[in-house]
């Protein structure tokens, strides 16, 4: 497939500083871009992209992330790491049964600290999920413009995963409710690599997308629950 998930993207206030959190919680270098900080990946893991930004969306978050647990003493080292490097406590309405531990990053972006022996995400590696509010033809568009398989449909939930292994991306529109009206473009989203920017663009046209803009260093998109994402040359 000639299209890469390069990295999820995150609108915050202070890139530098979100960056240098989530380097230090999945110990990955820190490269510095225009406007920005990236956290990379690898062939299994999916990198983190930080834009500083001055018009953040106010509202419903579109995406958070998953961290795996080997063991209850690692669940709760990430929790204590996680907590010395800026983070917080949040609640989302969690249950004081539930084994996950649910913080924020100093961008207020939701992370969940999920507990050993968790089947569905294992052998995923340490970022496990990036799970996104969505409807199934969402997963079912992402399935296809990115080449991975389906490893979960069930009712409205859908999540991919790369051939090689690794991070999962799953859709859930929670319970068949409506996914969130849109009132401002996403502060959560995904950026693509592609070596053929104009044959990528065409097909992901004919899987569903919408052509939003071309910018000087991108094509921005959208897919068809309109979350916006980006397609720049790698």
């Amino acid at each position: 497939m000639a299209l890469r998930l390069e990295a999820v993207v995150f609108d915050v206030a202070d890139a530098t500083a979100v960056a240098a959190f989530w380097a230090g919680l999945l110990d990955r270098e820190v490269l510095t871009e225009p406007g920005g900080a990236l956290v990379p990946g690898d062939k299994t893991q999916v990198g983190l992209r930080f834009l500083t930004s001055d018009t953040l969306q106010v509202g419903p978050r579109q995406l958070h992330l998953h961290l795996t647990s080997t063991s209850l003493e690692h669940q709760q080292r990430t929790v204590e790491t996680a907590l010395r490097l800026g983070g917080r406590h949040i609640d989302v309405g969690q249950g004081p049964d539930d084994k996950f531990v649910v913080l924020a990053d100093p961008g207020g972006n939701e992370l969940c600290v999920i507990e050993p022996g968790n089947n569905y995400l294992a052998g995923t590696g340490y970022l496990g999920e990036v799970t996104c509010d969505g409807t199934r033809d969402v997963g079912l568009f992402w399935r296809d413009a990115l080449g991975w398989p389906l490893v979960l449909d069930n009712n409205e939930q859908t999540a991919v995963q790369s051939p090689l292994g690794g991070t999962k991306i799953s859709w859930d529109s929670w319970s068949g409710s409506p996914i969130q009206p849109k009132n401002a473009r996403n502060r959560q989203r995904f950026d693509l690599v592609t070596a053929d920017p104009t044959s990528e663009t065409e097909r992901l046209v004919s899987l569903g997308a919408t052509r939003l803009a071309d910018r000087a260093d991108r094509i921005e998109m959208a897919d068809p629950n309109s979350n916006e994402f980006g397609l720049h040359t790698a």
